[in-house]
């Protein structure tokens, strides 16, 4: 980001500040492709969102001098015209309420960095979450001029996620999942003995809400237009017998590699087919989650394992992994495999 007209662009405002003047901004290479809104929340902090999309509805932000929307994707060298408005340099309440917080490194580079996303974390905010880890890494890194999610895992999924520091990373990498040019693979422990001839689940998932406006998933069939075609693939890795004493079923831990990346998709195919994740509060056995609880696994027992991609600066095939975290580890470790 350069600035024409407005001011050095890092210097520093007084609480309250208004600019004197219309400000220029060009746009950095790194923010090409950025969405204008989102674009203007990066330069505009502690200005409400309703104000932003009023002063691009009423033409006030321009692009190369002529009007534009909230959908248009800036570009590289374009000119973004923004006008006077209120902007405070302390940041809002919300903003103060993220704590800074770390997460484990799988690999930090120019570009990108891959971390352990612990369960129980949202990846952003929204949807009654306040913050998520990349509220909580921009925190931690001030400095950083970029930080985006490549994709997304579900609050209780713990495992790898990627993190772009480039916008041509983040592009780079999207492509790739959108492609299927990626390889990711899961752990899940699920309720009963898997078939060891199941090994593909080839069923379509459509989207639904509950009464209360809650987000699900469900299995349903090719011929429902709404319906998205969704590709697991699925191999036992070992099988656990009853523990009858302890109230326990038989359990299978699965390797599953997602060939399509629907919401809930490894969730609901798995439950579908009768063997519901352990621990899944959404989609699982309700009563036997309890029971699982007293015996150790207070979580849903799905893990981002594995993960393929190729490198968006060097191009090379990358393969991250991430073992098991303790609560699940320990929990397999008690219980005996099957002969």
């Amino acid at each position: 980001m350069k600035h024409i007209i407005g001011g050095k662009p890092d210097e520093p405002r007084s609480p309250q500040a208004a600019p004197v003047a219309v400000r220029l901004v060009e746009v950095h290479p790194d923010d090409a492709g950025q969405r204008l809104d989102n674009f203007l929340m990066r330069h505009l902090k502690g200005v409400p969102k309703t104000h932003v999309y009023r002063i691009i509805r009423q033409g006030e932000v321009r692009i190369n001098k002529g009007r534009t929307s909230a959908d248009t994707r800036v570009q590289p060298g374009d000119v973004v015209r923004i006008p006077p408005v209120r902007v405070s340099s302390k940041p809002d309440e919300d903003e103060r309420a993220v704590p800074a917080r770390e997460f484990p490194l799988l690999l930090d580079d120019d570009v990108m960095l891959a971390i352990n996303k612990p369960a129980g974390v949202a990846v952003h905010g929204g949807s009654g979450v306040s913050f998520g880890v990349i509220e909580q890494l921009r925190r931690a890194h001030p400095d950083a001029r970029f930080l985006e999610l490549v994709h997304r895992l579900d609050r209780e999924t713990s495992g790898i996620l990627l993190v772009a520091k480039k916008r041509s990373a983040l592009t780079h990498l999207q492509d790739q999942f959108r492609e299927r040019e990626t390889g990711k693979t899961y752990l899940a422990l699920v309720l009963g003995e898997w078939p060891a001839n199941k090994k593909v689940i080839d069923t379509p998932l459509r989207k639904y809400l509950l009464p209360d406006g809650e987000r699900r998933v469900r299995a349903t069939t090719a011929d429902d237009p709404e319906g998205m075609r969704s590709v697991s693939l699925v191999k036992v890795q070992r099988v656990f017998p009853a523990r009858h004493l302890l109230g326990l079923p038989a359990m299978s831990l699965l390797e599953v590699t997602i060939k399509t990346g629907r919401t809930h998709q490894i969730r609901v195919h798995l439950a579908s087919s009768g063997h519901a994740i352990a621990g899944d509060e959404k989609y699982g056995d309700f009563d036997l989650n309890k029971r699982l609880a007293k015996h150790g696994l207070k979580r849903m027992f799905l893990h981002a394992w594995r993960l393929q991609f190729n490198h968006p600066q060097t191009a090379e095939r990358v393969e991250l992994g991430a073992e098991l975290p303790p609560e699940l580890a320990d929990f397999v470790a008690a219980a005996p495999a099957a002969a």
